[in-house]
């Protein structure tokens, strides 16, 4: 008997889509054992795995492009423009590539997270295409203007082509998508104890004192982190393996460990503009201290979704890079809006998608 099948398209940009889809991937999962999942992305094996616990097939493809970038800010626009130009002129072949996998997985529905061939690859197949996510590519690009507003516009058609689309909190208008349900907060879930965090990783300062430092996949090339050292009663934690050893500052090694994992002991995360790590953050009621980004137009929909509802403090890039971080003296600012975001988006988007297969079987 054939297992239902669902195919799950992932952006191909840094890490953040990747970890809230396969965060949603693995509740899916959890709820309906016999689900067939097929994760169709660039992100490595290693990192859908820190999130999905049991099968999968692992499909390394690219849809879309994001954008090109040497670190977690700093963008290739012109190698970024190159890129997409090249996708555009391939897109028949791309797409008619897909429709025949897709058609011999007898796949019954595709989850896209946000790459805007997704709805035309489905279209093409004739299967159903459900996106998530809380901003789209034509918003991204449409803000840099000149060439790239032609771009954005073809890819706000390929958008228009979807079935439904599955708005995360922290969001742009989504025009582009026909049919919008709101969803409350994604992501990942800490799979420790306090106690065994602090363990694991030789943490002893209190959680006041415990600050995480966390940039994304492609993180940061001019971190001040001698900064810390002017704050020795604090510890500071990061991912980033390229950070100087120093006596406060505690480096987290282990990829199995995730953001997420680290945050319960954590009494602030200090960040850039990102999804993920706002959703998770959000979720687990830490605030967040956040450098604005200008040139990414999702940052001041993100920026101003997470002031709404969470503690915050916005600073400006100048305050990380070029101060001795005075912004670790302030408290952060109280939520915005007294309403609060429902944290159960994983088990609605996965309670949404096993109604389907279910009618479909």
């Amino acid at each position: 008997m054939k297992r239902p099948t669902l195919y799950i398209a992932v952006t191909n940009h840094g890490f953040g889509h990747a970890t809230r889809t396969a965060a949603v991937a693995a509740t899916i999962q959890k709820l309906y054992p016999q689900v067939l999942l097929i994760m169709a992305t660039t992100a490595p094996r290693w990192l859908l795995e820190c999130y999905i616990e049991g099968d999968f097939i692992h499909r390394p493809r690219a849809f879309d492009l994001g954008v090109v970038q040497a670190d977690s800010l700093q963008m290739d626009k012109a190698a970024t423009k190159e890129k997409l130009l090249e996708i555009k002129k391939n897109q028949n072949s791309l797409v008619a590539s897909e429709v025949n996998f897709l058609r011999q997985n007898r796949v019954d529905l595709i989850l896209g997270d946000v790459p805007f061939l997704t709805p035309v690859i489905a279209k093409a197949a004739g299967i159903p295409c459900w996106m998530m996510s809380n901003f789209g590519w034509d918003l991204i690009y449409r803000d840099w203007g000149g060439e790239f507003v032609e771009i954005a516009d073809w890819i706000s058609e390929c958008y228009s082509k979807s079935d439904r689309l599955l708005l995360l909190p922290f969001h742009e208008p989504m025009s582009a998508f026909p049919n919008i349900t709101e969803i409350g907060l994604t992501g990942g879930n800490p799979r420790y104890t306090a106690a065994e965090i602090r363990q694991t990783w030789g943490i002893t300062a209190p959680r006041e004192n415990t600050i995480l430092l966390t940039f994304g996949g492609l993180g940061l090339q001019e971190i001040p982190y001698n900064n810390c050292l002017l704050f020795p009663e604090k510890q500071f934690l990061t991912f980033d393996k390229g950070a100087p050893d120093l006596p406060n500052l505690i480096k987290i090694t282990d990829r199995k460990w995730r953001p997420v994992d680290i945050m319960p002991v954590c009494s602030q995360v200090v960040s850039k503009p990102g999804y993920g790590t706002f959703a998770e953050a959000a979720k687990l009621d830490i605030p967040i201290t956040t450098i604005t980004r200008e040139d990414f137009a999702e940052a001041a929909y993100l920026i101003t979704g997470f002031a709404d509802y969470s503690y915050h403090q916005i600073i400006k890039p100048t305050d990380l890079f070029h101060s001795q971080w005075e912004f670790l003296t302030q408290p952060p600012q109280s939520p915005q809006k007294s309403t609060t975001l429902p944290k159960d988006g994983n088990e609605t988007i996965a309670n949404m998608v096993i109604e389907y297969l279910t009618l479909v079987k």
